[in-house]
């Protein structure tokens, strides 16, 4: 299992699912809240808020309520003021962890993400400090049913992508980070609309985790999602299949 998975296997497994749906549909409002400021509240023109929708449709949210957050944020001097963030440090087992937000509260956030290093056995750096460590891609996905492996492959290699794989999960194509929404719309043309387009942080090296140091890792990645504040946590592990069966046990 690697960082860059964000845990779904093990997450699905620890119930509580109502209450996580609600804060993730928190979570992709306030991001189709900052898409909509940060250009034209038109999808078709806005490949943020395109792709946001696309998370929402994804996490099967109802309709009105993505209306209603454009709507909001459309409107002068409408809603909250949010801003991007981004954090860096390591966790346990010398784990670099990469940490994106919206917030409204510069000061808050960055008070709560550095407890929770330290208190789960890490510790915040400065900026900088581990991105090195990752790349940053685009990342489109379509489910196994959408194309054969080489007619994927052939077409994301024609749309600009650097690579189209094909795994349990579905087709992933991935690309420079420039090169994501023209990629997308070229895909959408041939196959439909994606399950996903977004932007990602892939690890250039992983780190090998036992279950001591993978339910250490696990608990501050926890933390870290909880958090209203936090978009999406990355980091550069790899967790063996014995040892994820043991921690889903």
């Amino acid at each position: 299992m690697a960082g860059h998975s964000q845990f779904k296997n093990i997450m699905h497994r620890k119930g509580a699912q109502d209450a996580k749906r609600a804060k993730q549909f928190a979570k992709i409002l306030r991001e189709i809240t900052v898409a909509a400021r940060s250009g034209l509240p038109d999808p078709s023109s806005n490949p943020r808020l395109r792709a946001a929708m696309i998370a929402a449709r994804e996490a099967n949210m109802p309709k009105d309520n993505v209306e209603r957050a454009i709507k909001k944020a459309s409107g002068a001097g409408g809603g909250e003021d949010y801003v991007e963030v981004r954090y860096e440090g390591y966790g346990p087992a010398g784990v670099a962890v990469i940490v994106e937000g919206l917030t409204d509260n510069r000061n808050r956030t960055a008070s709560e993400v550095r407890a929770a290093f330290s208190k789960h056995g890490g510790s915040m750096g400065e900026s900088n400090s581990v991105s090195f460590m990752f790349q940053r891609l685009g990342v489109v996905t379509y489910p196994v049913g959408a194309a054969s492996e080489e007619d994927m492959l052939d077409a994301a290699i024609e749309a600009g992508a650097d690579n189209a794989e094909l795994t349990a999960d579905g087709h992933e194509i991935t690309c420079a980070m420039e090169n994501l929404f023209a990629v997308r719309d070229a895909l959408e043309a041939r196959f439909g609309e994606p399950s996903s387009a977004k932007l990602d942080w892939r690890p250039e090296n992983t780190v090998t985790l036992d279950e001591e140091k993978a339910r250490s890792v696990l608990k501050l990645i926890d933390v870290l999602e909880d958090n209203d504040d936090i978009q999406a946590v990355y980091a550069n592990f790899d967790i063996p299949d014995d040892v994820a069966q043991a921690l889903a046990a």
